[in-house]
């Protein structure tokens, strides 16, 4: 099966075949830097950092750019508000942005872009517009005259009659219709400016896509990325001024991430539900981070709630205590020669997953049936040696399960019993509860079962059991954990 992508453009499914043999360009909207990002953002990066990796593995030379937007009025009115410089406070945000997406795990893109490193393409984007009379000048301010062309509103499903008649559009003398929206907009005082041949001014928000899709891309490339609610108008503005200058179709193909929600309310400002990346991550593992967001598929919405991302870092040790018991199970001299069904095949049945548009929860599903079935053996206590598979053919499992979970999904990075240990650590720690002392009555047990004191053993069994402890006996000794998890 090749790979096929959902087209927001088409509507459709197609099959991916880029405008280079071989090579892919790919475009995904970034953060305006005026605040912290949060878990929307988060879905975002992370969808992509995916399908990046995704791309990168089937063999792909991948030119991944991803902006910042650095000047912008949100950015002036927040510095205005800190009474800070407009500048200095983008930089700080940028500063703490590559924070969280290096605490995520993400991949660095090809080329991470900033609006204000590029006013020159955009204003030779806008002459360009004007050229061909799709743009016009207004008091210092030029505009995008959305009437000049034909086909706007296709990406989004909105026709231009219903848009002007029915949507709230924000009253300005300056413009021919309601809808055209400024390429460039007339300094105002105490504002941050460039010359322009209209005037002093900087850039808005929609140019600066095209501009910088373009330098770094090319007129016509192979995938735009970015979350739903930058389907309209953003995107849909960044199709008709790029056409618009070119004549050619820009972006071939149109991702759009779905929405997070909170608690199943939308996440708003306004609401007070804003959940910052830094905050989810003070208490939960990265990678159950990472796991949460992509259990559900990307095109669809994603409750975040309490619940959820506590089973999904219950999913995750789930998946990393499989690879534990694996790891022990290749070093049995076992001589069966077929392992389980879910153990075969893995790498085809994953990409199989993620060919059909990049389809995370039929991947993970992969993963999760896989450790199953090493749990089944690992629980038979030492499987006689005709029934134990080869350790060749663990091996090679064990090998397909990391390379599709850690290069391409970004999870199961860490040593197994690091992990487990740092997770064990943590839940005790949450509870209050002492490592040491828990390890020094697991030896006092160990004691009274040698002396066949089994009342004695069955007591420091209860005594931890009462305080979350739960103790499991193997042939290696005894091994303890934290049930309830609270912390990842």
């Amino acid at each position: 099966m090749s790979l096929n992508i959902f087209n927001a453009l088409t509507g459709r499914k197609e099959p991916f075949e880029p405008v280079e043999s071989g090579k892919v360009g790919m475009y995904v909207c970034g953060v305006t830097v005026y605040d912290m990002c949060h878990i929307g953002h988060a879905r975002s990066l992370v969808v992509f950092d995916v399908i990046y990796r995704y791309l990168l593995d089937l063999g792909y030379q991948v030119t991944y750019v991803r902006n910042f937007t650095d000047v912008d009025d949100k950015i002036i009115n927040r510095a205005n508000q800190l009474g800070e410089d407009w500048k200095e406070l983008a930089e700080r945000f940028i500063r703490e942005f590559y924070v969280d997406v290096d605490a995520l795990g993400l991949l660095r893109p090809t080329v991470e872009p900033r609006a204000t490193d590029h006013i020159p393409q955009i204003q030779s984007l806008v002459e360009r517009l004007i050229e061909r009379e799709h743009a016009y000048e207004a008091d210092g301010d030029v505009m995008f005259s959305v009437e000049s062309f034909d086909g706007y509103g296709r990406l989004s499903g909105k026709k231009v009659d219903e848009l002007i008649s029915g949507a709230r559009v924000e009253v300005d003398q300056k413009k021919r219709n309601p809808l055209d929206f400024a390429l460039w907009k007339a300094a105002k005082p105490g504002e941050p400016s460039w010359p322009s041949p209209w005037g002093p001014g900087r850039p808005g928000w929609h140019i600066e896509c095209s501009a910088m899709s373009m330098d770094y891309l090319g007129q016509e490339f192979d995938i735009h990325g970015g979350g739903a609610d930058l389907a309209f108008p953003h995107h849909e503005n960044e199709i008709a001024q790029s056409q618009g200058a070119t004549g050619k179709p820009f972006a071939r193909r149109w991702i759009h991430n779905g929405f997070v929600n909170i608690r199943s309310e939308k996440m708003s400002k306004s609401l007070g539900n804003v959940l910052n990346i830094r905050t989810v991550l003070q208490d939960f593992h990265h990678e159950a981070l990472r796991l949460f967001l992509l259990s559900k598929h990307y095109r669809s919405p994603l409750d975040y709630n309490d619940e959820s991302i506590r089973e999904a870092a219950v999913g995750l040790e789930r998946l990393y205590s499989a690879m534990a018991g694996l790891d022990k199970l290749v070093g049995l001299q076992g001589r069966a020669r077929e392992l389980p069904e879910p153990l075969t095949n893995i790498r085809e049945r994953f990409r199989e997953a993620m060919d059909d548009d990049f389809n995370t929860p039929r991947a993970l599903a992969v993963l999760f049936d896989a450790a199953r079935a090493i749990n089944t053996i690992a629980t038979a206590r030492r499987p006689p040696r005709d029934k134990a598979p080869l350790p060749e053919l663990l091996g090679a499992a064990r090998k397909d399960i990391t390379d599709m979970s850690r290069n391409i999904l970004g999870i199961l990075t860490e040593d197994p019993r690091v992990f487990l240990d740092d997770m064990r650590m943590k839940r005790a720690l949450a509870r209050g509860l002492d490592a040491a002392e828990i390890e020094a009555r697991i030896v006092a047990r160990a004691e009274a079962r040698s002396k066949k004191d089994f009342a004695a053993a069955d007591r420091i069994r209860e005594e931890l059991a009462e305080k979350g402890v739960v103790l499991e006996d193997n042939p290696e000794g005894t091994t303890w954990t934290v049930k309830d998890l609270q912390v990842d």
